[in-house]
């Protein structure tokens, strides 16, 4: 028996396992309680058929409590949970098997992960007096906490006479989970002792929870007290690292991973490319990615979906054709990427050759053609495609309609488009803001002060725009018309002699951003002091001379305010960075990088 452990453990494929069963069943041990435990651990291993890890154990008459756990790991491993949870109840029907810990931690894992719950196998373990294992209850508290019963979970491991670092783990993790961040710092706090994934719980907390700031801040904290970051926290980090887009931010990370004299495994170069990507550095993002010994689809998606945010729409098309020679074979997310870059340079026909490509397009696919299409102006032809989907569309799709409609002034598309999504999305307030835009446009007011007592009536309120850039370590937010900063009174000083200089370069500002019926004077100023600028303004005053200014916009940069940033960094000799919700524009001596195609 010893000597079969020995040669299973040295398979490499589902072929060699099912020859050692067909030895093993010439040989008459095929109702064996052993060799069937050991068949169905590596037809885990290997992924084999539910069907056939079933026949292996229903061909021993009578399995032990052992053979049960294993099926019923299986079953769990392969997602199978109500499988795993009635083969439970047929062994506790039986009766002639006598339970152990083990196949509880099984079958609490499997009745958590279908949405039953773990209240009632609690029960059964505290019943058969299993409840003082260590294992079952860190397993019980973990499947309370997964479910959201906090107040259940809390209970149990309040009741724990010895509590493990696991137990803490668990616990704070379920209250991250659930939106629990007072909880989970109080209990953190009086934690006796920690470990890498005490800290990597809660830097994750914060992050996943939009306490960027604090995850940073608690991750310099967990390297001053010598805690060796792992895998997961390395890759938490450079999200956090990515949601920010502070290239600053970046290098200092990079350089903790260096000084820490980490192998770079694949997740975390993968996430570095990811990092660098999202922070507006292409080229040590391609860097990264060219330095990778092995790479998968991931990281090939990982650098089209940066790529495409650029709008390097050649290259994603080139990283394509790498793919399929590698033998690499497209997914989801590389359409998505490779029709999103040819929407963002307006590659039509490229555009067309790949969705025509994909063998069965998804409604993302749909929406991105939608989208090239319309950018484009063929919004007769967006329009077919979407009567034409197989599927239902998606705000996606009719949002991809409606931008279009913007662009070109098209406003019986924009208001069938508009229609659709105000019964989708009937509390975005974007989709309410873009059909406003394409009225104000056309000079239709009525039609705007439509749509704006519509917002009021459905309680609709408008998404407020912000830009920041950062400066000594802090994050320096504007809305439009600031003048919370403390160096207000220099910024606005700055922008209107930025303004002066921009009229005598022959700047005229676009009015059509002000969507209201007023004078032109008024509209004028309304546009002047939209957050960008004055976050451009603040880092013209605080950063160094001729260093790179980088701004964060959580909405698409309108058209007044791309002219004038191209018009500053010719006339300051300054690049300057946005990153908008739409595209990265790196603007430089009077040129920005989507070519004013955006």
């Amino acid at each position: 028996m010893p000597c079969l452990s020995t040669i299973a453990s040295k398979l490499t494929t589902l072929a060699h396992l099912t020859q050692l069963h067909s030895r093993i069943i010439v040989s008459s041990l095929y109702n064996n309680n052993f060799c069937a435990s050991l068949l169905i651990t590596h037809s885990t291993r290997f992924h084999a058929p539910p069907s056939y890890a079933r026949c292996i154990f229903d061909s021993v008459p009578i399995p032990n409590v052992v053979l049960y756990t294993n099926m019923c790991s299986f079953y769990l491993h392969c997602a199978a949970y109500y499988d795993a949870i009635s083969l439970f109840v047929k062994m506790r029907r039986g009766g002639a098997v006598s339970m152990d810990a083990f196949v509880y931690l099984v079958v609490i894992k499997a009745a958590v992960e279908a949405g039953e719950g773990s209240v009632v196998v609690h029960a059964e373990v505290v019943k058969l007096g299993l409840g003082n294992d260590r294992f079952v209850r860190n397993a019980v508290m973990d499947g309370y906490a997964k479910m959201g019963k906090m107040d259940g979970a809390r209970k149990v491991f309040d009741e724990m006479p010895e509590r493990v670092v696991a137990d803490w783990n668990a616990m704070i993790s379920g209250y991250w989970k659930w939106g629990y961040e007072k909880e989970a710092c109080e209990l953190f706090g009086l934690m006796p002792e920690r470990n890498v994934v005490s800290w990597t719980v809660m830097v994750t907390g914060f992050s996943k929870n939009g306490f960027k700031e604090m995850a940073m801040g608690l991750f310099d904290e967990m390297l001053r007290d010598g805690v060796m970051p792992d895998e997961t926290t390395w890759v938490t980090v450079m999200s956090a690292c990515s949601s920010r887009g502070d290239p600053s931010l970046a290098k200092v990370f990079v350089r903790t991973i260096n000084e820490s004299k980490i192998e770079l495994n694949f997740f975390v170069r993968t996430g570095l490319v990811d990092m660098y990507a999202k922070c507006g550095n292409m080229v040590e993002a391609q860097r990264i990615y060219q330095e990778m010994p092995v790479r998968d689809l991931v990281s090939y998606n990982t650098l089209i979906a940066g790529l495409a945010a650029h709008g390097y729409a050649k290259e994603t098309v080139d990283l394509l054709s790498e793919m399929e020679q590698e033998g690499i074979h497209p997914d989801r997310l590389t359409y998505i990427g490779i029709l999103t870059a040819c929407s963002h340079a307006g590659l039509l026909e490229e555009g067309r050759r790949v969705f025509r490509s994909i063998e069965t397009p998804l409604i993302d696919h749909y929406a991105c053609m939608v989208d090239l299409l319309g950018r484009v102006g063929e919004l007769e032809e967006a329009v077919n495609l979407v009567e034409s989907m197989p599927m239902e569309p998606h705000a996606g799709v009719y949002g991809s309609l409606l931008n279009a409609s913007r662009i070109h002034k098209k406003v019986e598309i924009g208001e069938l488009a508009a229609e659709k999504l105000f019964e989708l999305e009937p509390h975005n307030s974007g989709n309410y803001i873009l059909l406003s835009n394409i009225y104000a446009t056309a000079r239709r007011w009525d039609d705007v002060e439509r749509i704006r007592s519509l917002m009021r009536s459905k309680g609709v309120v408008k998404s407020t725009g912000w830009s920041w850039v950062e400066y000594d370590g802090k994050l320096h937010k504007f809305i439009a018309g600031d003048r919370s900063n403390e160096l207000s009174e220099a910024i606005y000083k700055l922008f209107v002699e930025l303004r002066r200089k921009l009229r005598v370069a022959g700047y005229v500002t676009d009015k059509s951003c002000a969507l209201t019926d007023i004078e032109d004077e008024e509209k004028e100023e309304m546009v002047g002091v939209h957050s960008e600028k004055l976050a451009i303004c603040f880092a013209l005053l605080v950063c160094e001379k001729g260093s790179v200014i980088r701004v964060v916009k959580n909405l698409r940069v309108c058209s007044d305010c791309h002219v004038s940033i191209k018009m500053i960094s010719k006339l300051e000799r300054r690049e300057i960075i946005v990153r908008d919700n739409n595209r990265f524009h790196c603007f430089k001596d009077g040129i920005c990088s989507c070519d004013d195609y955006w």
